[in-house]
């Protein structure tokens, strides 16, 4: 009876691992094999995903409602099939006669390109396993279910399945696999975040739907890079790759305005360079608002504090407004210096240089510690135009860049008295 328990077990194609079964074998013997990339053959949706798509890969994009998923995917399978790579569009949620129409409203030519309308994960699975496609697009995972299971489509149990499946053939067929999910009002992903572990990787469409500008981020990745950004603007003709997206995040003054520093992130592997904005002005209420945009709460707090104890500013009388040009979210503490540096230009109605730029964490006894990839934000700081940069004093360059003159500081107050030389 245990024999034939064992045998049951052993094929039941539900439960059956991700990777296939391979005997024990020791570290050092198994060759490491480099997987080729597939360009997607738009530059920005590459940089995303770490260099292309890769065969077996199974990505996941996640995003508002009508924040352009479907269309960015729409013209990838488009430009793939174009280049002879066997391409197929599976949507639960429009008929083929509506996909037609949108190729057609954004003027994409894909006469190769082979659409399925269907919700039935077994149908899907077959079609897949008949057509032998190089990239699937599965729109969306919340609209597919199971004959297996009871549970309606959408259910934690049918989106668990239909993924688990889905990626198996991805794995067993080598067919790279692209499957978006909707998100809730709060920024997740709808149903359950098992999703994120089973998939190689993560996107998420970032931006206001109001804004012609898109960001998608990677969040994971396990062939590349996290944190990367790609920039797209959205046009009659679908999205659009943005080449120089510094641009966007930068405002344009006719003359100097206080409260307006430009720091240089991280995005990846990307620097960008973002405007920070602070507007500090006289509480009329017992408590002071602290309100930031773009940039995390409760480490303006923190740093407001560090400000008086150890640079002798205070601001506890007074309203904290931050924001961060363009819409982007900041999360690392490289901006902890350009946002100590834009608070103190509006507190004393001191406009900055706009030729310069700021990046630096700043830590709870005042003093500023090194970020990484300094030499990299330096450069391309000095490629579009600054001329002076306030740096932790870790970061200082071993050599000099031209046309930069580098103002390397250790504390808080040392970064303060640096501000008034510039005026």
């Amino acid at each position: 009876m245990e024999e034939g328990i064992a045998e049951v077990a052993a094929t039941n194609n539900r439960f059956k691992s991700i990777a296939k079964a391979a005997p024990k074998q020791r570290l050092s013997v198994i060759e490491a094999e480099d997987l080729p990339r597939t360009s997607t053959e738009i530059p920005e949706f590459d940089r995303c995903l770490g260099g292309g798509l890769v065969p077996g890969g199974v990505v996941l994009i996640g995003g508002d409602p009508g924040i352009g998923k479907s269309t960015l995917l729409l013209q990838t399978l488009a430009q793939m099939s174009a280049k002879g790579y066997r391409a197929l569009y599976v949507s639960g949620e429009e008929s083929g006669s509506q996909i037609a129409l949108r190729a057609k409203r954004l003027g994409v030519q894909a006469p190769d390109l082979e659409v399925l309308a269907e919700i039935q994960l077994e149908q899907i699975l077959h079609a897949i396993d008949q057509t032998k496609p190089d990239i699937v697009v599965i729109d969306s995972i919340q609209t597919i279910y199971s004959d297996a299971l009871s549970s309606a489509p959408g259910s934690v149990s049918q989106v668990k399945e239909s993924a688990a499946q889905l990626t198996r053939l991805a794995k067993d067929t080598g067919v790279s696999m692209i499957i978006v999910g909707h998100v809730t009002k709060e920024g997740s992903l709808a149903g359950p975040r098992v999703l994120e572990h089973i998939v190689d990787t993560v996107l998420y469409f970032e931006g206001d739907t109001h804004s012609s500008f898109r960001l998608v981020r990677a969040f994971k990745n396990r062939f590349g890079a996290v944190n990367e950004l790609g920039v797209f603007a959205m046009t009659d003709k679908g999205l659009k790759g943005v080449a120089n997206p510094s641009a966007l995040f930068l405002s344009q003054h006719d003359e100097m305005v206080p409260g307006s520093c430009v720091m240089v992130t991280q995005e990846g592997t990307r620097p960008l360079l973002v405007e920070i904005q602070a507007l500090v002005d006289a509480a009329h209420a017992p408590n002071p608002r602290r309100i930031a945009l773009g940039l995390e709460q409760h480490r303006l707090a923190m740093l407001l504090a560090v400000l008086h104890r150890h640079a002798g500013v205070a601001c506890f009388d007074q309203d904290v407004f931050l924001n961060a040009v363009g819409g982007v979210k900041i999360a690392e503490p490289a901006a902890d210096l350009p946002v100590l540096l834009a608070i103190q230009s509006s507190l004393k109605n001191t406009a900055l240089p706009k030729t310069l730029v700021a990046f630096g964490e700043v830590g709870l006894a005042g003093e500023i510690r090194p970020c990484p990839r300094g030499q990299e934000r330096l450069k391309e700081a000095a490629k579009l135009g600054f001329k002076s940069a306030i740096i932790p004093l870790a970061n200082r360059p071993k050599t000099p860049i031209p046309g930069l003159e580098i103002i390397a500081v250790d504390r808080v107050d040392r970064a303060i008295a640096a501000l008034r030389e510039f005026n």
